[in-house]
């Protein structure tokens, strides 16, 4: 990783607090041009982008049928947003008028850059997660300070070249480093932060924002659940709860952490999810590393492993091997059945490819059990029936819903992409992301009294 100076983060925060009203004054085509420039960069590492997610977290381009695991996948993620983005900024940034109660008065919200933004980007979707924001910080007119996370080593790097490559520094600069740096920046008078990580790291990085009263937008996570009450195709659900599972080995935050299966339904469930994990992950008795990320490091191989044991050591009962390989840091796929609810792995995200299920009669057990934890990031729900449905988005609250698929939400670009509360706080993606990362002005003109 490379080392990080002290007086270059200083100089470089006064450089672009300097900068940031002429380009937070730059006119729609100015902004279309930066994000063509950064496309036309992208796209010429596309190689390097693939050769360093495999180095990082075992990733390839191969991709499940209808999910996302492969490096291709991120980045054609991040060219949908700038695409989108090129083809309706000038749009966005028109002055929206509002209707006005008095009479000769005219109203309308202008739409101005925040100023200063410092990105901190993650580790599980590193490309994805650091280059979708940094477009619709790009297209609100905002300077940036951008920090890659160090646990994909090859990927912050790889994430500096692009930046270099495509940005003058006095518009978006690059700095890599651990915690030291990332608290370092904390402590710079910036005008909004957005972070994507854990829940407790948003925390600590919300607490510091404040003492600047800057603005934040966290993108956290959670327990993401998922139902299933039999009124629909449970190969369809168990496929493409497979799928957002075993993505990037279940580090992912829109990951079904937990599932609630109607009791007449739990054996066929899990006999037809783990015969799904066997299909696609499994060569024989063997797991197909060609596949099947790797947890990203020790600290969270050991935690994801410690779950498991913890659990069976309280009498869940595991289906699946739930082997683990140290030097390939690997856990292999697994679901755990009768866990108690104040086990580890019901209590924190588990951000691994174990699948606690859950067997209910009723629908207000799943109600409770959802509303007995903090709110989740997305929730997936198979049904075809209208009443659940409706008992779900009005007794439950999440950043977002998925009916009858794995993470639609996230899919669909028109919707905003954010949590609530403990799963997040603001959203984006399309014009929700250029109106986070701008400042509403609220204008009113009254006309001229003359004498």
């Amino acid at each position: 990783m490379s080392a990080w100076d002290p007086n270059e983060v200083r100089r470089i925060h006064e450089l672009q607090q300097r900068s940031r009203r002429r380009v937070g004054n730059t006119t729609a085509e100015q902004r279309v041009e930066r994000l063509r420039r950064l496309r036309e960069v992208l796209l010429s590492r596309a190689d390097d982008v693939d050769e360093a997610l495999h180095r990082d977290l075992r990733r390839t381009r191969e991709k499940f049928a209808d999910g996302f695991t492969g490096a291709g996948t991120e980045l054609g993620g991040v060219l949908a947003e700038i695409d989108g983005t090129i083809a309706h900024l000038s749009e966005w940034m028109e002055p929206q008028e509002v209707p006005v109660s008095h009479p000769g008065t005219e109203a309308f919200v202008r739409y101005e850059a925040r100023g200063q933004v410092l990105l901190y980007g993650p580790w599980n979707y590193p490309v994805l997660l650091t280059f979708q924001p940094l477009a619709a910080i790009i297209a609100a007119g905002n300077v940036a300070l951008v920090k890659p996370n160090e646990l994909a080593p090859a990927t912050s790097a790889l994430t500096a070249e692009i930046i270099r490559a495509t940005f003058a520094e006095d518009e978006v600069a690059v700095f890599e480093g651990g915690v030291d740096l990332a608290n370092a920046l904390s402590e710079l008078p910036v005008d909004h932060v957005f972070f994507t990580g854990s829940p407790a790291v948003g925390k600590v990085v919300m607490a510091a924002a404040a003492e600047h009263l800057a603005s934040v937008t966290l993108e956290l996570g959670g327990k993401c659940p998922a139902v299933i009450d039999g009124t629909t195709d449970l190969d369809a659900a168990a496929q493409a709860l497979m799928i957002g599972k075993m993505s990037n080995a279940g580090q992912i935050c829109l990951a079904p952490d937990h599932v609630y299966v109607k009791r007449v339904l739990l054996d066929d469930f899990v006999d037809r999810f783990m015969g799904a994990v066997q299909d696609r992950l499994y060569k024989g008795d063997e797991i197909n590393l060609d596949r099947f990320s790797r947890i990203v490091d020790e600290r969270n191989f050991d935690r994801v492993a410690g779950c498991i044991d913890e659990a069976v050591e309280r009498g869940a009962t595991l289906i699946g091997s739930g082997r683990r390989d140290r030097e390939t840091l690997t856990v292999e796929p697994c679901v755990l059945l009768d866990v108690p609810e104040d086990a580890t792995v019901m209590q924190e995200e588990i951000f691994g490819p174990v699948l606690p299920v859950f067997a209910y009669d009723e629908l207000d057990e799943v109600i409770d059990g959802i509303r007995s934890r903090a709110k989740p990031l997305t929730m997936h729900v198979f049904t075809a029936d209208p009443e659940v449905e409706d008992r779900v988005l009005a007794e439950t609250s999440s950043g977002g819903v998925s009916f009858n698929g794995w993470a639609g939400n996230y899919l669909e670009p028109n919707l905003p992409f954010g949590g609530v509360n403990h799963s997040g706080i603001g959203a984006y993606h399309g014009v929700h992301g250029f109106r986070e990362l701008s400042h509403a002005r609220a204008v009113a003109k009254r006309p001229v009294v003359q004498d």
